[in-house]
């Protein structure tokens, strides 16, 4: 076909075909497995020359459409021109999508007419993709390679050369309205396809913003995937940069790949302008008659004048650039194989060639929750959600985990029982077009490179991991389930799970306590809630303990004080495990602990007793549901293992996933009780049944005579099959559940009781204070 010459102007947006477009978008969005994050400020997308770095293939396509979701928008772009030689179907349909050649000879000028007519314009200034991620050179300046030279070059200066000429031309605009040149404005109005002129005037007076933007994609994989496997199929053999390309890019699209885009801070392009720019300017502008005139200042100026001015703005464009570059790296999301690649490379510029398992999750676990704290670095979710990485101390990190079979899949660490080995190849320059593939380790710690406080931080968090603070460190870990409960409302909080959520009528906090009285008596005590409920339902007892010189701690299960929805999500492991994170925080401050739980709470201590725990010195378990009052919860394995059943053959939710219930304390437990919460309570009582037999430390069972939920026949059971020589029943007189919360027939003072023995036991004098006043004042 004949190649097509570029024609003076271009062809405007098809407004229908581009909405057409973007439905298109969405329709391949909504089949794909990447998640795409836009950050963004309201008032950041009020800007109009977006500005982004560029990884794949598959981003060139992203932005404009976004931000016509956001803002309603159109967006312009610049494509190479290899798109536009021929005249095909692909190059007809870029031309009426807003995208424009990168060498056409009036580019600037039709893309400043766009943006007066209040289009967005997207540009790439690194000019290709990037894919190494490395932005910084050897002497700590921006510049990237390019594949055309072979040598490292500078962003393009693009971008700020079209803002600052734009905002010339809105200069000369003023100038023209100040001097009631009204056949001027009109001309510019009509060359522009403006409205009016009073359009043209406000258009004018609005200030022209470049707004730098960054991509970025976790996790990089580069397994073999389906679009590969089809395009090899019916080709007669890839090159080395197009397998690559496959391998890498259709894994972004085809996987589970979180695509994070975060703009930054606007640029104003006259920023950089000193007062011998703004003298030359207002000479210059009274002499511009077309918008063609700004952008040939410099290579055909009309006078000395614009000779001076246009080298002043190509010096702007650079100062520019390098604002709108700090600006792109400065937004990058870390996230934790950027932490665990930053420090790998540190230790290898060190000659550092391995690192002890513990220490390297220890030091990335300081290193979170350092950064945390930083308000500079944006973290990617996973850092700041601790289901993602508190679990790093235990080598069970799923995200971790990817990074490390990743790169030992690539030759570049090896792993033995206690240590991770560097392998040579971490030193080896890779080749451009693979080093996604040959050294995904590097590809990483360059995209982090720029944000200096990560290295910094991850430097400190070496010398701090080899003194840790005990202290701060259960302080982090407390602060990690206040974190996951914030996650969990915001999780559930959507209008998806509003159908039950709005009959919730809970308004006490459900916020895990830890207390330290002003005179500690050496002893700690954790505190476990009951199904439905939160650490609120034990609270009041627990200032109880403090007041008596008791280090306490309240624990909250997962899925409690949030949604029934969350709690429904939820297995009796992952309660268990919260009170285990509990223990463990307490126990660095406490050399010996009592742990009292609450109807489920109750059973989850008695589990936790079967651990061993040397700190551990009794259990006080009120309320235990061995059995219920209400029959019905026998058939609850049957109706969950139905709900299971419907869940999998269609979309419905279950048969009966909720059922009713009318709490005692509204203000603290849940209205509806998930299905699942019961079966899952089910399994660990028949689990703590086979494990009672084991516990050997001393136990207080406590429980209501007429309980209306937990039958009291359950009670003697218990009791009876618990292996501990030092154990008590006792019974509360009460028709009532919650004898713990409400201290029903003085429950709080048989505890006293019960502590006052173990402190026999232990040739320790507890500092309670049991003088029948003081217990009456607290009882119902």
């Amino acid at each position: 076909m004949n190649k097509t010459p570029y024609p003076d102007d271009w062809p405007d947006i098809d407004t229908k075909l581009y909405n057409r477009s973007v439905k298109l978008f969405n329709a391949v969005k909504n089949m794909l497995s990447v998640k795409l994050d836009l950050h963004a400020d309201p008032q950041v997308l009020e800007g109009d020359i977006f500005l982004f770095n560029h990884f794949s293939r598959f981003e060139t396509f992203i932005p404009q459409f976004l931000i016509y979701e956001k803002t309603g928008a159109y967006s312009c772009s610049i494509a190479s021109a290899e798109f536009f030689q021929e005249d095909n179907v692909l190059s007809r349909y870029l031309k009426h999508v807003g995208v424009f050649p990168h060498n056409h000879a009036r580019l600037f000028a039709l893309l400043a007419g766009h943006i007066l007519r209040g289009r967005k314009v997207i540009i790439f200034p690194e000019g290709g993709m990037v894919k190494d991620r490395r932005v910084i050179d050897k002497r700590g300046h921006y510049s990237i390679y390019s594949r055309v030279t072979g040598n490292r070059r500078k962003l393009h200066t693009g971008p700020a050369v079209l803002a600052q000429g734009l905002e010339t031309f809105k200069a000369a605009i003023r100038h023209a309205h100040s001097q009631n040149d009204v056949a001027l404005l009109r001309q510019w109005k009509d060359a522009l396809q403006i409205d009016s002129i009073d359009q043209l005037i406000a258009v004018a007076n609005k200030p022209t913003l470049m707004v730098p933007a960054n991509i970025t994609f976790y996790p990089i994989r580069s397994s073999e995937n389906l679009l590969f496997k089809s395009v090899e199929l019916f080709s007669n053999g890839l090159s080395l940069r197009q397998s690559e390309e496959l391998l890498i890019e259709g894994n972004i699209m085809l996987k589970n790949t979180d695509m994070d885009i975060r703009m930054g801070n606007p640029v104003d392009p006259c920023g950089a302008w000193g007062w011998r720019t703004r003298y030359l300017m207002n000479k210059v502008i009274p002499e511009i008659n077309t918008i063609d005139d700004v952008f040939t200042l410099n290579s055909r100026p009309k006078n000395w004048r614009q000779r001076l001015l246009g080298s002043y703005f190509i010096k702007n464009a650079q100062c520019s650039r390098d604002r709108y570059m700090e600006g792109i790296y400065a937004n990058v999301t870390i996230n934790l194989s950027h932490l665990a690649a930053t420090l790998i490379m540190h230790y290898v510029g060190q000659g550092r060639m391995y690192i002890e398992k513990h220490k390297f999750y220890s030091i990335l676990y300081i290193a979170i929750k350092h950064l945390q704290n930083n308000t500079v670095i944006h973290l990617h979710r996973s850092l700041l959600n601790p289901d993602d990485y508190s679990d790093l101390f235990k080598a069970a990190n799923k995200r971790f985990d990817y990074f490390m079979c990743v790169a030992k899949d690539a030759g570049l660490i090896k792993e033995d029982e206690n240590y991770y080995r560097f392998l040579p190849k971490l030193c080896v320059e890779s080749d451009f077009d693979t080093i996604r593939l040959e050294n995904p380790i590097a590809v990483y710690n360059n995209e982090a490179a720029p944000q200096h406080t990560v290295r910094d931080t991850l430097i400190d968090a070496i010398g701090e991991c080899s003194n840790a603070d005990k202290d701060k460190l259960a302080a982090w870990h407390f602060e990690d389930e206040c974190r996951t409960l914030a996650w969990e409302k915001q999780a559930y909080s959507k209008p998806l799970f509003g159908d039950i959520s709005y009959e919730e009528a809970a308004v006490a906090d459900p916020s895990p306590f830890f207390i330290q009285p002003e005179l500690a008596n050496g002893f700690g005590v954790l505190l476990v809630h009951g199904l439905l409920a939160s650490p609120a339902e034990l609270r009041a007892y627990g200032e109880y303990l403090v007041k008596q010189g008791y280090t306490v701690l309240g624990v909250r299960l997962k899925g409690h004080g949030t949604s029934p929805y969350a709690l429904r999500d939820q297995s009796w492991e992952d309660w268990y495990r919260c009170v285990q994170r509990g223990f463990n925080i307490l126990k660095v401050h406490c050399s010996r602990i009592l742990v009292v739980g609450f109807s489920t709470g109750g059973a989850l201590a008695l589990k936790l007793a079967t651990e061993h725990y040397p700190e551990m010195i009794g259990v006080i378990a009120v309320s235990v549901p061995l059995k219920f009052v209400n029959p019905a919860f026998m058939l609850v394995p049957l109706l969950h293992g139905t709900n299971k059943l419907v869940a999998w053959v269609s979309a419905f939710e279950g048969v009966k996933p909720f059922i009713d219930n009318e709490p005692e304390h509204p203000g603290i437990n849940y209205r509806n009780t998930p299905v699942r919460a019961l079966y899952e309570l089910r399994l660990l009582i028949a689990q703590l049944d086979e494990l009672l037999p084991q516990i050997s430390l001393p136990v207080l069972i406590m429980y209501g005579d007429e309980d209306p939920i937990v039958s009291p026949k359950g009670a003697p059971i218990l009791m009876a099959k618990l292996g501990s020589k030092h154990k008590q029943i006792h019974a509360i007189k009460s028709q009532r559940h919650g004898i713990l919360m409400e201290n029903i027939g003085g429950a709080w003072r048989v505890i006293d009781d019960f502590l006052n023995e173990l402190s026999a036991l232990h040739n320790v004098t507890f500092n309670i204070f049991n003088s029948p006043r003081r217990h009456e004042e607290h009882e119902d």
